[in-house]
């Protein structure tokens, strides 16, 4: 199964980002994933599901460790892993 993880954490800061952004952003940007994007306002990553359910597990971890008081995310599943 592939999955994609939309997220944002908060609370958001115009001027810097927090650390807790900073923090989720390398999780995602550092796993075994297949695609991630992010930006200013949201993020997503896409994965097969072992992949992407590891990196929101660390991201939901670090992120509250790092300051966020609130993390939205969303998963969807988007397919089947080619075989």
């Amino acid at each position: 199964m592939r999955l994609r993880v939309e997220f944002t954490t908060e609370p958001f800061d115009l001027d810097e980002a927090p650390a807790h952004a900073v923090v989720a952003r390398e999780v995602v940007q550092s796993a075994d994933l297949d695609a991630v994007d992010v930006g200013p306002f949201g993020n997503t990553a896409e994965g097969g599901a072992d992949e992407v359910l590891t990196a929101v597990d660390a991201l939901l971890r670090q992120a509250l460790a790092s300051g966020a008081t609130r993390v939205s995310l969303q998963v969807n599943v988007i397919g089947e892993d080619p075989k």
